[in-house]
């Protein structure tokens, strides 16, 4: 190993040792680390997640690429706080700063709590605005846009207080694209109480909690009065927990044969018939599809993504058919209308 790799391996054990439970890898092999950063150990009210990709030149020729995450971050507080740290890249040229930029972070929400600065706005932002990617994407339903613990704690204060057993919880591949990272967790449940279990469990394991957004949909199904109750949270991805919603809701098979139709029988690259628009059934389930944002802007490819991974652990715990397993079964009904048919002809 050369010396560049040894004190690369040293710094991060050391960071590792110093930070604890707020240093998180987040990609080992791709060098992806995240530390959240407080104001102070008891009761922080200023939070900020560094999340840091480690070049193959670091630290000698080349700085880590980084991305700030905080909700209130953003202007002018984003713009000084990215000069304070480049400046003290420039000063240490060729040494490790990850611990310098890290102490350097707590100083500033520091000086921001002991100020007379507003709490910050607890709503989080996207990293990504497309102009393109809002209108063609239409649904009856909004999602809420408070933040989804207090929300579902307000739905099952309406419902009896018995604590239920949290469900199993189960976690997808994660899928990788230009740094980010995308997973998807799901776990059944049948009531709302549930949902928030589920949450507050997954908010728990420090990777998922720092990342850039956590978006999820739910849809339980009520026998005594024949609906749904269902909802969805972007968690900052705007559109992204409506669109995963719309992905999960039941809309009948004229839907998956045109699906079929044009995963079979249309070119790959045709703009009119991409998979991602594969509609699902299925009910008594939450999915939760986790971001790591790696700094370089997807568009809407990472649309694609989150509903891909949300496919992908619903088809391997059984909640809905592989496409060519609804093929089959597509052709199956097919083959049954037209005996059907031929049959009252005669």
């Amino acid at each position: 190993m050369t010396q560049l790799g040894v004190a690369l391996i040293d710094e991060i054990e050391a960071l590792s040792s110093i930070y604890g439970e707020d240093w998180c890898v987040v990609d080992e092999a791709e060098k992806i680390y995240c530390i959240k950063i407080n104001d102070c150990l008891d009761r922080p009210k200023w939070t900020l997640c560094l999340q840091v990709i480690l070049p193959p030149g670091y630290p000698t020729a080349e700085p880590p690429i980084y991305q700030l995450n905080a909700p209130w971050l953003r202007g002018q507080d984003y713009t000084e706080l990215a000069n304070s740290l480049e400046e003290i890249y420039v000063q240490n040229l060729g040494e490790s700063i990850l611990y310098l930029w890290v102490e350097k972070i707590r100083e500033v929400l520091i000086e921001k709590a002991q100020s007379s600065d507003p709490e910050p706005d607890i709503k989080k932002t996207s990293e990504e605005v497309d102009e393109d990617d809002g209108d063609d994407f239409l649904l009856d339903y909004q999602p809420i846009q408070e933040d989804p613990i207090k929300m579902l704690n307000y739905v099952t204060s309406k419902s009896q207080e018995v604590d239920e057993e949290l469900p199993s919880i189960h976690h997808g591949n994660p899928i990788t694209d230009r740094r980010s990272t995308f997973q998807a967790h799901l776990a059944p449940v049948v009531t709302p109480r549930q949902v928030k279990r589920v949450l507050e469990k997954l908010y728990e394991n420090k990777k998922i909690a720092s990342a850039t957004h956590n978006i999820y949909a739910y849809r339980i199904y009520c026998e005594d009065k024949q609906t749904f109750l269902q909802d969805c949270e972007d968690d900052g991805e705007t559109a992204a927990g409506g669109r995963l919603l719309h992905l999960m809701q039941e809309l009948g098979e004229g839907n998956l044969l045109q699906l079929l139709t044009c995963h079979y029988l249309l070119p790959s690259d045709n703009n009119m018939c991409d998979t991602d628009l594969t509609i699902l059934n299925v009910h008594n389930v939450l999915v939760v599809v986790s971001r790591w944002y790696g700094g370089i802007l997807l568009g809407p490819d990472r649309f694609k993504h989150i509903n891909n991974c949300a496919r992908n652990v619903l088809v391997e715990y059984n909640y809905v058919h592989s496409v060519e397993e609804s093929s089959k079964q597509a052709g199956k009904s097919k083959k049954i209308r037209k005996d059907n048919k031929k049959r009252t002809e005669h």
